[in-house]
């Protein structure tokens, strides 16, 4: 492959990548109008928020047997026309119920994207790049909460919240085209791979039952848990809680997002020195003790806006240095099932991820303690289940693609 050809292939799974998270960050400063708009509440509206985590979730896991079965772009043409379709449909919503109901559809248009460019990955490129093309396309996805947040909230202000999900088809169509034109078929279809539930349900548990698969997919999972929590919570926290305007919350979650993108790529120096499971261990346990000392300064107010700003950077360096080891460690003991292991650590993610978004509407938002005591309780689970499952790998199959020692 050439290095232009390689530039444009990884920048167009990036733009995959980057879908969902586009799809997530640039209606949030509209929150509030959306809110007036309906005649509800700001926490009514995030549920539309969840509902399109638990749409990317359950599209995770029928993605995945349709891209092993049919090859990567079919299904990704699929999902990618069920998105735009959806869109149009958001900016013709008349009630919160039925832009909640769009927002499933929606997102499991857009988790083709998400869950093809993990599998192009693990087809395109060889296992030692694997960390590396994960960091890079955190790079291309970290762009997401910096940009759209922002434009969000200026379309928002100058406009009108519907105008975000016109920005949102557009955007799909240009995917949809470098799809179509400049992006390679990286797995030929597989007929023997069956659709019945029986086998598909086999399929899934084989890749699960791999203890390297569900320690780190796990462990993985609910570190990222914060970062969802912190999406769903930051408009109520930020907007309601301090008073800061639609445009001024887009420039914070622009400028938190520097934490998560940084940290990506300072994972591939670090990837120089350590090893995954060295570097997944001690961010995660920073993350421990940054959450736990979060939900104590919240309840007990020490932290004002600028506190509050910086323990979440912090939390979000962590994420961004866990998430591309743990994907990579996850995949690398598959080759044949790419699609379905991609699929299902997606589900997880995103799953875990909803639930954890979702339990923010619940609570009283005139505090960030909520908020950061889900992000303390998702990172303690990790942090267990990391302890826990490396006990029960035997060997681990690391980025390079080389046999170690189990711990």
């Amino acid at each position: 492959m050439t290095k232009q050809r390689y530039f444009f292939t990884v920048l167009i799974l990036g733009s995959l990548t980057a879908l969902g998270p586009f799809s997530i960050d640039m209606y949030l400063p509209g929150f509030p109008a959306i809110a007036r708009s309906f005649h509800t509440t700001t926490a009514q509206v995030s549920i539309s928020l969840s509902s399109f985590f638990v749409g990317i979730a359950l599209g995770q896991l029928l993605y995945g047997p349709l891209l092993d079965r049919f090859g990567r772009k079919n299904p990704l043409y699929v999902g990618l026309a069920l998105y735009i379709i959806t869109s149009i449909g958001c900016y013709f919503s008349t009630s919160i119920e039925m832009l909640i109901l769009l927002r499933f559809i929606q997102a499991i248009g857009s988790c083709a994207a998400g869950v093809a460019s993990m599998a192009m990955v693990r087809d395109i490129f060889p296992v030692e790049d694997n960390a590396k093309i994960f960091a890079f396309l955190i790079l291309i996805l970290g762009a997401s909460p910096m940009i759209a947040p922002t434009v969000g909230g200026y379309v928002t202000a100058v406009w009108d919240w519907h105008i975000i999900f016109v920005i949102l088809t557009g955007l799909a169509v240009l995917i949809l085209l470098a799809v179509i034109f400049a992006l390679p078929e990286s797995y030929k279809p597989d007929p023997t791979y069956s659709l019945k539930p029986k086998p598909i349900v086999t399929s899934f548990l084989q890749v699960f039952k791999e203890p390297q698969f569900y320690t780190y997919a796990l462990a993985g999972s609910f570190a990222f848990a914060g970062l969802f929590v912190y999406v769903a919570g930051s408009p109520l926290v930020f907007m309601e809680v301090f008073k800061v305007s639609t445009k001024t919350y887009g420039w914070i979650f622009a400028g938190l997002s520097i934490g998560f993108i940084g940290s990506s790529q300072v994972n591939n120096l670090l990837m120089k020195r350590f090893k995954s499971e060295q570097i997944i261990f001690t961010a995660l346990t920073v993350q421990l003790i940054t959450t736990i000392i979060f939900v104590i300064g919240a309840i007990y107010g020490w932290f004002g806006l600028g506190g509050t700003i910086f323990m979440i950077f912090i939390l979000l360096c962590c994420v961004g240095t866990i998430s591309p080891n743990a994907s990579a460690l996850t995949l690398a003991p598959f080759s044949k099932n790419a699609g379905t292991a991609s699929a299902l650590m997606g589900a997880l993610q995103l799953g875990l991820g909803a639930l954890a978004s979702l339990s923010v509407s619940f609570f009283d938002s005139r505090s960030a303690a909520p908020m950061a005591g889900i992000m303390a309780g998702s990172t303690l689970i990790a942090f267990l289940i990391l302890i826990i499952g490396r006990r029960k790998i035997g060997e681990v199959v690391v980025a390079s693609g080389r046999m170690v020692v189990g711990h």
